[in-house]
């Protein structure tokens, strides 16, 4: 088992709160923290945010020797709400399932899941599992209609004017006249249940000619939720209710029927009561004043719980993307940065930030950035010059109490895997021979040794990369530049070949590209920045747009000693007008 991080990072910190929660309420018992996802749409990376948090805390906890299950509610017995917008296979027609549980409505055409809910939560599961996420899946569609919680149900309709009560101090309270710069729309959990008269448009149940009523039944003949309780015996616990969708309507007993929930505001809080819930975070659109985060903290009492403590967690953006709504498609997924970065990398931006920080994933150039950090933090963790904080990070990035998570033998920079891989357009042989010239001390023998980095640089590129900025090598010299060039810039040229053989490597072509404007100017090859004039970078920049022309035909292009590699010595003779 991994050891503890054991330093004061927020995740440790929580820990400890969390473990001295939990034996004052259930002393001896395995500690519960919970996550809830809606798999209404694609459950994007916003929403990993719900399960990393969590998750975090549930490993650290683990590490000291403590028992604890992290629960993930799959709300699949929610509502569908609206036909989601991008998603392949999906149509208007869909708009027919409209009021449905999620588990009753097809998945997308083409999908081999046997309905909408499983389609995406599959999806996530994959996600998760390659992540190192442990939990405990349940879910809500199979507690319900498997008659677990009906207790808690009439437990709840028994003490609804109790609920009632509560729900009412916040009904008073108007919504803001428009939404704030910078608020995120409410959460899709928040708008599960129907229309109701709750505060921020979240549905606390409705009152109807039995009273207020916090329980919904799905039609027994369209299976929508546009129902109508018309009456209710407490005694018999006989309800009778109306579809407004199709008209049909029936008499049924509450101690014995299985096919409708507890509206949402009153259905989170009866679960941190089932379950002994100690943990959860939630987003900062449950947590505004009478919304179901805060409304919960009172409803949780009436079923004998309390409150789990956890943070409100910040908004999770995307580079060059706007805020993303699990209910539109095309929004990124854990799969999606799966595909393009190491688990790694990716648990590291969870576990490096404050719940209540906000931060970005990248997709696009920035990705390369965030690769570099991540490589400096591994020198500095394996060398000891790391800061405690960022070694906790790491430790929490690479494995889990279970163990650490695969890792790629050889972590060539990814910037370097991205270019060979841009440059090679999938030629397998091709990229081998570059990159076994980085450090001829230490060739690469194989492509395995690069993997799976080198297949997420090589889908970045393929996925993430326009094509007119792809790069394409010149198949023939550029005669007329060539041919226009005064005696400095052809004595760069010679400079740079002169040395090509004698410097064939990584660092060995780094030192050769900035040392020829160098040498040019009277200095060393070997100079500082310090030690030159500020014309020099000029000279470089010159230069280098000079062998961009010369190789790909543009300003730009992958780093030059990657690039020169790429291209092999012959090659680039040629194009250099050997």
């Amino acid at each position: 088992m991994a050891q503890s991080t054991e330093t004061t990072d927020w995740v440790s910190r929580f820990a400890d709160e969390v473990i001295e929660e939990s034996e004052r309420r259930a002393p001896g018992k395995p500690v519960v923290v919970a996550s809830g996802l809606s798999p209404s749409g694609p459950i994007h990376l916003g929403n990993l945010r719900e399960v990393m948090t969590p998750h975090l805390v549930a490993d650290e906890i683990r590490r000291r020797g403590h028992q604890v299950r992290h629960l993930i509610s799959w709300d699949d017995y929610d509502r569908y709400r609206k036909v989601p917008a991008g998603i392949a296979g999906v149509d208007e027609s869909w708009a027919e399932h409209i009021g449905k549980p999620l588990t009753s409505v097809p998945a997308p055409k083409g999908s081999s899941h046997p309905n909408w809910a499983e389609h995406f939560k599959v999806a996530m599961i994959e996600s998760l599992a390659e992540l190192g996420v442990e939990f405990d899946g349940i879910s809500q569609t199979e507690q319900y209609t498997s008659g677990v919680y009906r207790e808690q149900i009439l437990h709840a309709i028994k003490h609804r004017g109790d609920i009632d009560a509560i729900l009412d101090q916040y009904r008073t309270k108007k919504a803001p006249a428009k939404k704030q710069q910078g608020q995120k729309p409410v959460d899709e959990a928040e708008l599960e249940a129907a229309e109701g008269s709750g505060a921020a448009g979240e549905d606390d149940g409705s009152s109807t000619a039995a009273g207020y009523f916090p329980y919904k039944p799905y039609c027994g003949n369209c299976e929508k939720d546009l129902t109508t309780v018309t009456s209710y015996d407490d005694d018999s616990t006989e309800l009778t209710y109306a579809c407004t969708a199709c008209g049909f309507s029936e008499t049924v007993r509450l101690n014995e029927f299985n096919r409708g929930k507890l509206v949402w505001k009153v259905d989170w809080p009866m679960r941190w009561a089932y379950e002994g819930v100690v943990f959860e975070p939630s987003g900062v659109d449950h947590s505004s004043p009478g919304s179901s985060f805060q409304v919960g903290g009172q409803i949780v009492g009436i079923f004998g719980g309390k409150q789990p403590i956890g943070p409100m967690y910040a908004f999770v953006g995307i580079s060059g993307m706007a805020k993303m709504s699990s209910s539109r498609g095309g929004v990124p997924t854990p799969a999606d940065a799966l595909k393009i970065m190491e688990p790694q990398l990716l648990r590291w931006l969870y576990a490096r930030r404050r719940p209540n920080q906000s931060f970005k994933i990248a997709f696009d150039q920035e990705i390369q950035r965030l690769y570099d950090e991540w490589d400096k933090l591994d020198a500095k963790v394996a060398d000891g010059s790391a800061l405690p904080a960022d070694v906790a990070a790491h430790a929490r990035a690479v494995g889990t109490a279970a163990g650490e998570l695969r890792r790629t033998p050889r972590p060539l920079p990814y910037r370097t895997l991205a270019s060979v891989a841009d440059i090679t357009a999938g030629h397998e042989d091709q990229a081998l021979r570059i990159l076994s010239e980085l450090d001829p001390d230490q060739p690469l023998t194989s492509l395995d040794e690069a993997r799976p980095r080198y297949d997420r640089a090589e889908a970045w590129i393929n996925t993430h990369v326009p094509a007119d900025q792809r790069t394409v090598v010149r198949d023939e010299p550029d005669a007329e530049l060539l041919k226009s060039l005064d005696e400095q810039g052809r004595e760069s040229l010679r400079l740079l070949l002169d040395g090509l053989a004698g410097h064939w490597s990584l660092d060995g072509l780094t030192h050769l590209v900035y040392g020829v404007p160098k040498v040019q100017a009277g200095f060393s090859a070997d100079a500082t920045p310090k030690e030159l004039p500020p014309e020099i970078k000029t000279a470089q920049r010159s230069f280098f747009a000079l062998l961009y022309h010369l190789l790909v035909g543009r300003d730009t292009g992958p780093r030059l000693p990657t690039l020169l590699l790429a291209v092999g010595q012959e090659r680039v003779r040629h194009l250099l007008g050997a």
